[in-house]
């Protein structure tokens, strides 16, 4: 007999010779060019890891999905995959039509017969899916300011697998990951889901997790979409693939994801739940605050932590996996092991690090003890984490026209200079808008695309170990937000509000522009006719008004000495 959760699932992929014939017809097909989102959406439709969606959802479906988890055929599902597209492209789709959808190098991997066109509630969205219209929450900001405005539904046709040219022999479809089981001969196995480095509290944690469900091990990380700010997967698998040697021969084995998180914390965690399910695993590792998003703008934890706990074991009859609650592993020092918490008399010695003190070791190069976590984990992450000090960073100074943002970046950029160690780049409003932007103009649409611009120039040079100073006035916190996303995957993003008052910039109008944008011949004219949205929180907030160039300067080298980008 064979058991339910190793025989094959349905895919969405056409034959081979169908595929070739489909690719030709494609090419004359409308198309849509998939953002990295869409892209690990689509892969897990097109495998059968989102079975049992036959495509991206209609707007039934979605609206059911939303209000109450399932489809509108009652089946259990709590996310919404959706294809947003701009308005633009929309108006220029109707339903009935076919359209090819194409990976980001124009690679056709899909069609789509679209069944729905609508203009979603995202507010509705937001609240009923995340728990809150909060822009705090990643998911959240993602909908509001990056998702297209237009979702599109219908069924998909699967011509190719995305490309992955990383960890080849580490990805798995579902059917592979169940045909592996059979071969294997593992009847029961326990998925363990995780975005971050495994430490030894997590091996010991998944190792008594198998042994209690009498199952094999399945580690599952996800290397598609995960939290803003986390480590990126290449050094995330290398960890991995370190900590496989420690447990025993044959028990275990690690099959990579390419998922993008929601970080929606209880409908996630009965999502991925379901997605464990269709890759034919019977147990799931479900964590405390499971793909939590962290605190939102009150400064609270987004969900409790057994919520997610909680409406798994509320659904897992119909996810068809069982739970195994996920035991808090700490280390006794007498007895030189790690133990769950909650078996520990008083008395004894635990020792702990949090990920905020391991991250704190890391970027100070301070010793990392063995107990804690692997010598190999702890190598990969120093060559990825370099101590602060020798990382990458960006100054990114924000403010009036005439606020003094320019003066200040360069007597920055001197005194960083005299330190040496690093390369230092000026990227300044003026000097930008020569070398990179001379062909936009001043709407709000093309300052925006200015600053991104900006971000991406400076994100590189932070990538690459080097110390970016950018001076614009980006006026929109949204804008700002996105930037500092995109520069804090790699290094520190150091917001320095010059906080001249727009009066004294007036007073200053070395360039004449106030003069001109009072009489309206400078159209959307920051502070006069286009608003600056303040930064709340900037890392440092200026005030140039009876204080010299040097002095501000000097306050800036001061404040990243305090964060330990510089050697004091």
């Amino acid at each position: 007999m064979q058991l339910k959760n190793l025989a094959p699932i349905p895919e969405l992929y056409v034959s081979y010779e169908s595929a070739q014939k489909l690719k030709v017809e494609a090419g004359e097909l409308s198309s849509w060019d998939l953002t990295p989102r869409q892209i690990c959406d689509l892969e897990l439709l097109m495998n059968g890891g989102f079975n049992p969606l036959k495509g991206f959802l209609s707007e039934e479906d979605y609206d059911s999905v939303v209000e109450n988890m399932r489809l509108a055929d009652g089946s259990l599902w709590p996310m919404p995959i959706t294809l947003d597209v701009s308005e633009k492209f929309a108006e220029g789709i109707e339903t009935g039509q076919d359209i090819a959808l194409r990976d980001q190098e124009g690679v056709i991997l899909a069609t789509m017969t679209v069944t729905d066109k609508w203009v979603p509630n995202k507010a509705r969205e937001a609240e009923k899916v995340f728990g809150a219209d909060d822009s705090a929450h990643p998911a959240v900001n993602y909908l509001h300011n990056h998702a297209g405005t237009v979702y599109l539904g219908g069924p998909i046709t699967g011509i190719q697998q995305p490309v992955h040219y990383d960890f080849r022999a580490r990805r798995d479809t579902p059917n592979e990951l169940r045909a592996t089981f059979r071969k294997l001969g593992w009847r029961r196995v326990v998925a363990f889901q995780t975005r971050n480095p495994l430490h030894r509290a997590h091996q010991e944690l998944t190792f008594r997790a198998a042994k209690e469900a009498q199952a094999n091990l399945l580690i599952h990380p996800i290397v598609g979409l995960t939290k803003p700010g986390d480590v990126d997967h290449f050094t995330r698998v290398r960890c991995y693939e370190a900590v496989l040697d420690k447990y025993p021969g044959s028990t275990t084995t690690m099959s990579l994801l390419n998922l993008a998180m929601r970080m929606a914390g209880p409908r996630e965690a009965v999502w991925h739940g379901l997605i464990r399910a269709n890759h034919g695993c019977t147990h799931f590792i479900v964590g405390r605050d499971h793909a939590g998003p962290g605190k939102n703008s009150a400064g609270e934890d987004f969900y409790g932590p057994y919520d997610a706990q909680e409406l798994f074991k509320e659904y897992k009859d119909e996810i068809g996996i069982e739970m195994v609650p996920f035991k808090h592993m700490v280390y006794v020092q007498e007895r030189a092991q790690y133990e769950p918490a909650d078996e520990i008399e008083d008395g004894v010695t635990v020792l702990n690090i949090s990920g905020t003190e391991l991250r704190r070791r890391l970027s100070e190069g301070l010793e990392i003890p063995d107990w804690f976590s692997f010598p190999e984990v702890v190598r990969e992450l120093r060559r990825t984490r370099p101590p602060r000090a020798q990382q990458g960073f960006t100054v990114f100074f924000t403010g009036f026209s005439g606020s003094g943002k320019s003066t200040i970046a360069n007597a920055l950029m001197v005194k960083l200079m005299e330190m040496g160690g690093r390369p230092v780049t000026l990227l300044d409003g003026d000097i930008v808008r020569k070398n990179l932007s001379s062909e936009l103009g001043f709407s709000k649409e093309h300052r925006d695309l200015n600053i991104r611009r900006i971000g991406y120039v400076a994100s590189e040079i932070t990538k690459n170990g080097g110390i970016a100073i950018c001076a614009p006035i980006a006026p929109y916190s949204a804008t700002r937000r996105a930037v500092r996303e995109e520069i804090e995957q790699y290094g520190a993003f150091v917001e320095i509000h010059v906080a001249t008052s727009l009066e004294e910039c007036e007073r200053r109008d070395r360039k004449g522009l106030y003069k001109l944008a009072r009489e309206g011949k400078i159209k959307e004219f920051t502070g006069i006719s286009d608003p600056y949205d303040e930064p709340e929180n900037p890392e440092l907030r200026l005030d140039t008004e009876n204080v010299d160039v040097d002095n501000c300067a000097h306050q800036v080298i001061l404040k990243l000495e305090s964060m330990g980008l510089i050697a004091a």
